[in-house]
């Protein structure tokens, strides 16, 4: 019996770090890659990106839940791609979710793109810039009027200017 729970817990245990793995480990993803305006070298990245900017943007990582101090920046202006300067949401659009990341329920026209992603045992609609592939975070479908979705994104991805 002691043994049994053992292996359940080690395979538990296992499935567990195969998941934080996939989501914070280091890869190249698709959202990094493909047929973008603005394209920039590996290295010409990591340059101008931070260690977390770049894991964030390039590598589809998550940041920290309340490590950004966008969350609860709620000034007049728009928010830009980090790693191009497109204007991507509207402050009109920003509202707190309690997640503890900058949530909006709707961007720019235009200014987003969409992928499945399949990580972590389900699946979620990742978002990321239309014109350099910069990861931005995820869609979900419990967000306030008059859109229903919660645009959930890493802090890191943006840059804030004002109006």
């Amino acid at each position: 019996m002691q043994r049994r729970h053992f292996l359940s817990l080690g395979a538990a245990s296992g499935l567990a770090s195969m998941s934080v793995l996939g989501a914070f480990g280091a890869r190249e993803s698709s959202a990094a890659t493909g047929s973008f305006e603005v394209t920039r070298s590996k290295s010409e990245w990591q340059a101008m990106l931070s260690n977390i900017e770049y894991k964030v943007m390039r590598e589809e990582a998550t940041e920290r839940a309340g490590s950004s101090p966008l969350d609860k920046n709620y000034a007049a202006g728009t928010y830009h791609c980090r790693g191009c300067d497109l204007p991507l949401y509207p402050s009109k659009t920003k509202y707190d979710s309690g997640t503890g990341w900058p949530s909006f329920y709707q961007s720019l026209p235009g200014a987003i793109g969409t992928k499945e992603d399949r990580k972590l045992f389900s699946l979620r609609t990742e978002c990321h810039c239309r014109r350099c592939g910069s990861h931005l975070g995820h869609i979900f479908d419990d967000g306030p009027a008059p859109t229903g979705k919660r645009h959930c994104l890493n802090g890191v991805s943006l840059v804030f200017k004002a109006a």
